[in-house]
């Protein structure tokens, strides 16, 4: 099918539309088929199949908003449903239960997945959950997304000679390759000459490479204008824009994984592995700014985490009880280490009508 669409495009597609179709493509794309994703047996790890810590923290933020505004949650990319399913129960602890726990998923097979492990609830949490395809057109409450735009299709931008090009995909024997061309799109233009004023100083070393992701933005919009009252919790790993185009970084953050095994071919069983990039969370926070919402702050997983009563809830535990506390001791340092997931991800928040979120007023706050 994409050789296809190569072929009727004139032999060379950008790699967003790449990324797009060989991630979501229906019935193809890695997230829209069957193979197993997530977890020890899965190509990757994420927080919440780390530990249930995760999900609690992020419940107590969870619950502050739902008892100011009195609203629902919204979850996107719910992956394998672990993270609904602990923040529902820490809810439930917290006498904070919403009255939807909204799941948009567009993957079947993951939709699948999710209803089987919410069904391990009681019955009184999990008819709390339901599933959407689409944003609703009017939200109040607060939305999460953890390691969800990371997977937004990104375009490659690469400099040669003082010039940007874009950097697509052809047909190359049985396989694909890569091919540059004059950028064709005015905003993409524009995106590039600013990149290059402002984070490379106006002269970008050659073959420097990086990623745009105006979809990122896209969706940032398209969720700020469907929350009447509320707030937006993003996670993901990212730097802010002079991070991100750093003249050092000139090969980009682009990253594969398959079965554990993380490395830079987007070509290697196309639709078989996942494909990320790291977020740039100036745009993230520009977007939501320009559609009207108000940034809360942002700051490193850690930071927001021990904010969130991380550490309390450790010192509940009973030390003495070692085949207990030490699992989770080793769990708590892969969320909050700076070498592991603590500094490597960050947390952005936003709130719209007067709504606070603490746990990011308390975290050390990072530059945009």
């Amino acid at each position: 099918m994409l050789r296809n669409e190569i072929a009727a495009a004139g032999g060379w597609i950008s790699f967003a539309h790449y990324m797009d179709r060989v991630l979501y493509a229906p019935g193809l794309g890695y997230y829209a088929a069957g193979a197993r994703k997530f977890g020890a047996a899965g190509d990757f790890v994420t927080a919440p199949e780390v530990s249930s810590l995760f999900g609690q923290c992020l419940a107590v933020t969870i619950a502050n908003v739902l008892r100011q505004t009195g609203g629902d949650v919204l979850e996107l990319g719910p992956g394998s449903g672990r993270l609904a399913k602990d923040i529902l129960a820490a809810l439930d602890e917290m006498g904070a239960l919403p009255d939807r726990y909204l799941l948009l998923e567009v993957s079947a097979d993951l939709r699948e997945r999710q209803q089987r492990s919410l069904g391990q609830l009681p019955l009184a949490l999990a008819q709390r959950a339901s599933w959407l395809s689409e944003p609703p057109e009017n939200f109040t409450g607060i939305v999460v997304a953890n390691e969800v735009l990371d997977v937004v299709p990104v375009h490659l931008l690469t400099w040669r000679d003082g010039q940007c090009f874009e950097r697509g995909v052809v047909l190359d024997g049985d396989g694909f390759g890569w091919r540059d061309e004059a950028i064709t799109d005015p905003a993409l233009q524009v995106a590039a000459d600013r990149i290059s004023a402002t984070c490379l100083g106006g002269t970008p070393p050659d073959d420097y490479l990086s990623e745009y992701a105006p979809a990122v933005g896209g969706l940032v919009t398209s969720l700020a204008r469907s929350l009447d009252r509320g707030a937006m919790l993003l996670i993901d790993y990212g730097f802010r824009e002079a991070e991100f185009y750093h003249p050092s970084r000139r090969a980009g953050t682009l990253m594969c994984h398959y079965r554990h095994y993380a490395h830079p071919d987007p070509f290697f069983l196309p639709g078989l592995q996942d494909i990320t990039a790291h977020v740039d969370f100036s745009l993230v926070a520009d977007a939501g700014v320009d559609a009207g919402l108000t940034l809360a702050g942002y700051t490193t997983q850690a930071n927001f985490l021990l904010a969130s009563g991380l550490t309390e809830r450790v010192s509940r535990l009973d030390s003495r009880n070692a085949a207990e506390y030490l699992p989770i001791t080793n769990q708590v340092q892969r969320l909050v280490s700076p070498t592991e997931m603590g500094e490597f991800f960050k947390v952005i928040g936003f709130s719209r009508g007067g709504v606070a979120i603490p746990a990011m007023s308390a975290a050390r706050p990072l530059p945009l």
